[in-house]
């Protein structure tokens, strides 16, 4: 059998953030990109975002942010727009919620966007005054003791 040649396994590619505590640069968008807002995601790599245009794309994450940065329902991020297919963008970059903040008070997002919040779409009226008709009086609960 051969002997194993590499530098160890699993438990070590997993120590592999040693960048997330610096602070970097705030990205603003440039031409063909646009700031989005996370409403839902739908795995393997795609998600749904509303964009602050106010168009509602589907959008890819790229591998490079694949495994290393999470994105979650109500996030902020920055996508690239196609040109040939205007209701699918690609994910750029996630923004922190201290970079989301701090662009919104460059006034880079409109003032009804909510940071570190998720996304509710709720159908209107649905879950609303729910009642369920299974009260039990006692005199009911007496006699099913007695059955038994």
């Amino acid at each position: 059998m051969p002997k194993n040649k590499g530098k160890g396994g699993k438990n070590r590619r997993r120590g592999k953030n040693e960048n997330e505590t610096e602070k970097r640069e705030l990205v603003f968008k440039e031409d063909g990109q646009e700031y989005a807002q996370v409403t839902k995601m739908l795995g393997n790599g795609r998600l749904e975002a509303m964009c602050f245009d106010g168009s509602k794309r589907l959008c890819h994450i790229r591998g490079k942010l694949r495994k290393k940065v999470w994105i979650n329902q109500g996030d902020i991020i920055l996508i690239g727009l196609r040109d040939y297919q205007d209701a699918k963008a690609d994910v750029i970059l996630k923004y922190t919620p201290d970079e989301a903040r701090n662009l919104k008070t460059y006034g880079e997002f409109p003032e009804t966007v909510r940071i570190n919040e998720t996304v509710v779409y709720s159908v209107d009226g649905l879950d609303e005054d729910i009642e369920f008709g299974d009260e039990v009086s006692s005199d009911d609960e007496a006699d099913a003791v007695d059955a038994i």
